[in-house]
């Protein structure tokens, strides 16, 4: 079972009508943030069935795909990089983190940051001892500040993971880093991660939302306040908590 064998399934499954309308769900336009973006019209449910068949593909077999313009091929080396992962050894896992870290400017598009950074840079990092997590998650930081939109995704994204261990600080760290950021895509992971927070203890996310919420772009506020009671969600839209 080869990149040929997965290449073929790929193809038997294209389908061009469901290509037209992801390029435009994608925003794979002239200026937009998937610019040259290339879809062959494969349904996410029919990409994980296909992904089965090669959990056994190794990193550097991944990497073709992960290289590939096509976004399910892209989407399917992450499909199979996170299954490795989650059955991995210690070793196992450690090499993974590292070739994706390597790989982020490649894990160029939304839905390929949300179904992987939790799962492999928050799981990976979540998991080390005390003081290793304090130290290797300085990473992090460093994607938050980078130019490339989809690694300030990963930076934010990968928190989901310390947020359901109730770790907050990292996320609270880099939303703070984030408050300025021109992008939608990054105000609305950066509300979703603070509402995630709020579902486990409202009070922190609370007593972020106090110090920040004027400050916030408004689709990250919304995001963030959306499963507010209505009457405090309309207070911090008008800017009167």
């Amino acid at each position: 079972m080869s990149l040929a064998s997965i290449r073929n399934s790929f193809t038997q499954a294209s389908n061009k009508e469901h290509a037209v309308v992801l390029q435009r769900f994608f925003k794979t336009g002239p200026g937009e943030y998937g610019e040259g973006d290339v879809f062959i019209g494969i349904k996410v449910p029919t990409l994980r069935k296909i992904s089965k068949g090669f959990y056994h593909l190794t990193l550097d077999e991944l990497n073709e795909l992960l290289k590939s313009p096509i976004h399910e091929e892209r989407l399917t080396s992450l499909f199979i990089l996170v299954k490795k992962f989650e059955r991995g050894n210690q070793k196992e896992r450690k090499n993974i983190f590292k070739f994706y870290i390597k790989n982020t400017k490649k894990i160029n598009n939304w839905d390929l940051v949300d179904l992987s950074a939790p799962n492999i840079v928050g799981e990976y990092l979540t998991c080390l001892p005390a003081g290793r997590f304090d130290k290797d998650h300085d990473l992090l930081f460093k994607l938050a500040a980078s130019k490339n939109l989809w690694e300030r995704r990963i930076a934010i994204m990968a928190t989901f993971q310390f947020i359901k261990s109730k770790r907050f600080d990292t996320t609270f760290k880099i939303a703070e880093m984030l408050l300025e950021d021109k992008h939608d895509l990054i105000h609305k992971a950066v509300g979703w991660m603070l509402r995630e927070i709020g579902k486990r203890d409202l009070a922190a996310e609370e007593n972020f939302l106090l110090k920040f919420y004027k400050r916030m772009p408004r689709t990250m506020l919304r995001y963030a306040i959306e499963k507010f009671p209505e009457k405090k969600r309309l207070a911090y839209l008008k800017g009167t908590i």
